[in-house]
């Protein structure tokens, strides 16, 4: 039954709990039979030995739990910055996500990154206000931030009972009680009493707020409000669930998950509130003609509805190597069902693949299924073709979903293999890893040789690395990290090119011109052709445009990637008997790299946003510490016990500065870094 499944997420900033409340939560439903802990390197979800000895997550774990008669696939995601990719594909397949909140830091830089991504992919969320135990916990505090920063329509459906050291529990504000958890039990026996008089009016304040939230969205409660009727908890939930569902409220709740206390209304609130896979509006596809022949024909945008019987619709939305199993691919069913053994056809690829194995992942274990059907998420072994971000479906019915975005990588750097044996086997590894995550890149410079892999940060590089040396046991050698460059121009040129080579005793001749403009920062390359010439194959346009897409990546100056740079074709000439589509490549990429000489070209460099949170006695340390490094302070937010700052700074100024910055404030401090845009290096 779709209605008694939910997809769901759980996202944070590094370090929120969100890895230590899925435990929580696998316990309470029976899925695993002992809490793992993050501290003690023992926690399920993150497998990976570096996960276990940082103590962070670096890639998405997937499981499913069962809870009061409703399955629920549950993904938790990385909260550093660097593996932000990993939460972008997490979303984009996900129905309904858990925001999880520090109660002493609230809203933090990567808490931000993650809430939009959910709005952008129009994911319905609910919160969850973790570490209420810890020194500093302010619910009311982070209730403000949440509204300040997110601008989320936010309802607290609990109230914490105490806070710090003295949490003992939450009010329930639907039901009117309070809820406590036996610590004899791990937090597994929940007894639930009536509300205290001395916090009777706080509750019944708070409650006013929900029902006055609610009115504002429902007619029903607005009826019953102003008849004087007591408004039940069943009217409450109803309401609230059609308001998430719109994402028209942000309702939260409240806990200790390390302390177990809670996680079990928190699940509740995952099956009340967020939707099933049949109760989001149908995921969006374009219908692509003459799919087989490949033909690029206009596309016809369609919504394709949940349904189990319908033609059979996919994404892979993540790739995993595994040893044994080859290629797994994570896969999110829209429509139809795949049974082992069926045929599969790609459609990015136009390839026909098989389904050889289904199963369902529990972390790194996994169990087979009978079929995965629309609305599920599970993996296939045997295909050999596919990536992330492929359509999967039937030849019958060519329709393709929406792609998926990645950011650019921004670091780089170099890496050879210690003997000569290795090489080939870095070169695979590397491959596979690329295949895995759609951030990391890797190219061979052609003038040195070297292997330059490319990736969102130092601790992304870091990761990837270790995994090279330790997981698959081939020894190399690292170079310093570099930045990774563009080059753009900076005024309008028109050229006219011309081309004649005789090669095999034929004469390949072509003339075009061509007119370059730089474009504004982030519309990315453009090319347009003017040129109506009914006469002149299609080929020879095709084999233009091909020659241009390979002189932007190609570079200008300094051998690094054009962007902004729009260029035009404006006329050309050619002949029956000597234009040929290797005359007009090469033609319009000798054209490109002349007129993008003349056209004044310009480097630029990557600028990284940087969230910095720091003690207030440090901050004008701090302060002083990115404007050395050529930074420019946007803004200082001051909360009680620290002060955040954002800023943009150059990323070439950027290397090495967690050691300086835990230097000027005791190791007090934290940063986060993500790409902003490219721009000119500062004189």
């Amino acid at each position: 039954m779709l209605r008694a499944m939910r997809n769901i997420g759980i996202m944070a900033h590094i370090d929120a709990g969100k890895t230590t409340t899925t435990e929580r939560i696998l316990y309470y439903t029976g899925k695993s039979h002992k809490i793992g802990e993050v501290d003690n390197g023992e926690a399920i979800m993150d497998w990976m030995e570096q996960e276990q000895e940082r103590g962070i997550t670096i890639q998405s774990a997937a499981t499913t739990i069962y809870w009061k008669d409703f399955q629920i696939n549950i993904i938790d995601t990385p909260g550093h910055v660097d593996f932000t990719a990993e939460v972008e594909r997490s979303l984009r397949v996900l129905d309904g996500a858990v925001a999880i909140f520090d109660a002493v830091r609230g809203v933090e830089p990567q808490t931000e990154t993650v809430w939009h991504q959910a709005q952008r992919y129009h994911v319905p969320c609910i919160g969850y206000v973790n570490k209420m135990d810890r020194v500093g916990a302010d619910f009311f505090q982070v209730l403000e931030d949440i509204k300040g920063k997110l601008g989320a329509s936010l309802v607290a459906i609990q109230l914490p009972i105490g806070k710090e050291g003295g949490f003992e529990g939450v009010i329930d504000l639907i039901t009117m009680q309070e809820i406590r958890w036996d610590a004899a039990t791990e937090g597994e026996l929940v007894i639930q009493s009536p509300i205290a008089v001395e916090r009777e009016s706080l509750a019944r304040e708070w409650r006013e707020k929900l029902i006055d939230a609610l009115s504002g969205f429902s007619d029903l409660i607005t009826e019953q409000y102003l008849s004087g009727a007591e408004i039940g908890a069943e009217l409450i939930t109803q309401e609230l669930r059609k308001a998430v569902l719109e994402r028209a409220l942000f309702p939260i709740l409240a806990g200790a998950s390390r302390r177990n206390m809670g996680v079990q209304p928190l699940i509740d609130a995952v099956v009340a509130y967020l939707p099933a896979p049949d109760e989001r509006s149908g995921a969006t596809g374009h219908s692509v003609k003459n799919v087989k022949k490949g033909k690029k024909d206009a596309k016809e945008e369609i919504t394709i509805p949940c349904d189990p019987a319908g033609p059979p619709l996919g994404l892979v939305f993540k790739i995993q190597h595994d040893r044994e199993a080859g290629s797994l691919c994570y896969v999110r069913m829209y429509s139809g069902t795949f049974k082992p053994g069926t045929a599969v056809f790609n459609l990015g690829k136009r390839k026909r693949e098989r389904a050889n194995r289904i199963l369902r992942m529990h972390s790194n274990k996994s169990e087979p299924l009978e079929r995965l059907s629309a609305g599920d998420i599970g993996v296939i072994i045997g295909m050999k073709f596919a990536q992330t971000g492929d359509t999967i479906g039937s030849e019958g019915w060519p329709v393709m979903l929406e792609q998926m975005a990645f950011p650019e990588p921004v670091i780089s750097v170099s890496i050879e293999p210690k003997t000569l044996s290795e090489q080939e086997k870095l070169k695979d590894i590397l491959a596979l890893l690329a295949k895995e995550d759609p951030t990391f890149t890797t190219k061979e410079n052609e003038e040195t040789g070297q292997l330059i892999i490319s990736g969102m940060g130092e601790l992304h590089l870091d990761v990837l690395v270790t995994r090279i040396l330790k997981e698959y046991h081939v020894g190399a050698k690292v170079g310093n990290p570099q930045v990774t460059y563009r080059e753009s121009v900076s005024r309008v040129v028109e050229r006219t090119e011309h081309f004649s080579r005789i090669i095999a005793g034929k004469e390949n001749a072509a003339s075009l011109g061509l007119k370059i403009s730089p474009l504004e920062r982030g519309t990315g390359n453009r090319y347009t052709c003017e040129v109506k010439e009914r006469n002149i194959p299609q080929p020879i346009f095709d084999a233009i445009e091909r020659g241009i897409q390979g002189a932007l990546a190609g570079g200008i100056v300094l051998g690094y990637p054009c962007i902004d740079v729009g260029v035009s074709l404006i006329n050309m000439g050619y002949s029956d008997l000597t234009g040929t589509e290797l005359a007009f490549e090469a033609c319009a990429s000798l054209g490109f790299d002349e007129a993008c000489r003349a056209a004044a070209p310009i480097l630029l460099e990557p600028i990284m946003a940087v969230d910095l949170i720091s003690p207030k006695e440090f901050v004008g340390e701090v302060i002083s510490l990115i404007t050395q490094r050529g930074g420019q302070i946007l803004s200082m937010d001051s909360k009680v016990y620290s002060d955040q700052v954002k800023a943009l700074a150059p990323m070439a100024k950027m290397f090495g500065f967690m050691t300086a910055l835990r230097s000027v404030t005791q190791g007090r401090g934290t940063f986060t870094m993500e790409f902003s845009h490219f721009a000119p290096p500062l004189k």
